[in-house]
């Protein structure tokens, strides 16, 4: 038996974050009823490139039912309303306020169903002055400073996922989970309230404290990192290129002797990492200078013998090709896609199978004869 079999989660949700919640509890053996709008939910379009399915719906709909409900028709919120009646998780990620005029207030719920787990999660939250401004990932990366320190000197960029979505599912589902353990002990649900801009703002402490407290601004540093050094991408003999990362005055001396110039770690614009960091040039230059004296495998197999921290810069094939990669099977209407597996294993338990992605309305006419 999975940890959360017998649990039953109603997520009104489209695109990323709210599925990204909700398939990770369906993950966990709860079962997970998705509401999409007649049309469907629109990240089924996004793209068609999983075997004819949409990338991003592949990866964030396996093991849900699918119904699609009009609800500003009233025999399909009444139908939503007896979905709820049994729920122990209410998931939703419409507009702001969209599924409190829909007839569905979450405080109202609450009162209604006092077991009854509520997430909301939106771009800003439901206070403050831009608690009504639409929010799309890309646009949250902005707002919350990621951009500004994302790229290179030259221009700021995009992270190329969907991290502030991810963010949000991420805290989302952490979030119930600590309801669910607290629903256990007092009987009580609770309502939760998540937004992408919070979510992500939270990742950004260490960029935010640097600034404001310690007077140091992180740049745009592309491969390198804003405050330790040596941290970040060298050439090799081969062409190819090589991440290495010194996370300590330790490790730099450990590295130069690998080097054979023990001594380089006493120099003045060395000695410690603040020195480092003041004079990157010189200190990327060093040690660029050693390791363009050979391929990048050769590198890999000197540096590891001291228990230097290394990295290749890898393409999508590579990362396709990588030897660490774990997968799990996902069936679909045009056949079944690999995936790459969920970052955590549980000891003797199978997690390499998983549920069907559902075709919109898949699982409808069951759902209505059940909530009939």
């Amino acid at each position: 038996m999975s940890d959360l079999s017998g649990l039953t989660v109603v997520s009104v949700e489209h695109a990323v974050a709210a599925p990204y919640a909700s398939v990770k509890l369906a993950d966990a053996g709860a079962r997970v009823i998705k509401v999409e709008r007649p049309e469907g939910d629109f990240a089924r379009g996004y793209d068609s490139l999983a075997k004819g399915n949409s990338a991003y719906f592949v990866w964030l709909n396996r093991g849900k039912e699918s119904i699609a409900l009009d609800l500003k028709n009233d025999g399909d919120a009444a139908l939503l309303s007896r979905m709820i009646e049994g729920a122990d998780v209410l998931i939703q990620n419409l507009g702001p306020g969209v599924l409190d005029r829909l007839g569905f207030p979450a405080e109202e719920l609450r009162r209604t169903h006092p077991r009854l787990i509520i997430c909301t999660i939106s771009g800003y939250g439901s206070e403050g002055p831009r608690a009504q401004q639409k929010a799309y990932d890309l646009l949250i990366q902005a707002e919350s400073g990621l951009c500004a320190i994302n790229g290179t000197p030259e221009g700021h960029a995009r992270v190329g996922v969907s991290v502030c979505d991810i963010a949000a599912g991420m805290t989302a589902y952490q979030a119930i989970l600590e309801a669910l353990i607290g629903r256990g002990i007092t009987g009580e649900g609770r309502i939760i309230e998540v937004s992408l801009y919070h979510a992500m703002a939270d990742w950004m402490n260490v960029p935010y404290l640097q600034h404001r407290y310690g007077g140091k601004t992180p740049g745009r540093q592309g491969l390198r990192h804003p405050t330790i050094a040596p941290y970040g991408a060298f050439d090799c003999a081969d062409g190819k290129v090589l991440l290495l990362s010194i996370q300590n005055d330790r490790e730099f001396a450990g590295l130069c002797a690998l080097f054979g110039e023990p001594e380089a770690a006493e120099r003045p614009e060395f000695r410690t990492n603040n020195a480092r960091v003041e004079n990157r040039a010189a200190t990327d230059a060093f040690v660029g200078a050693h390791l363009a004296r050979r391929g990048r495998e050769e590198n890999i197999d000197l540096l590891q013998s001291a228990r230097i921290a290394i990295g290749r810069l890898s393409d999508l094939q590579d990362v396709v090709e990588h030897p660490q990669n774990r997968f799990i099977e996902v069936p679909t209407a045009n056949g079944p896609v690999e995936l790459l597996a969920p970052g955590a294993i549980v000891r003797d338990r199978d997690a390499t199978a998983c549920g069907g992605v559902p075709e919109l309305d898949q699982h409808g006419a069951a759902l209505r004869a059940e909530f009939a």
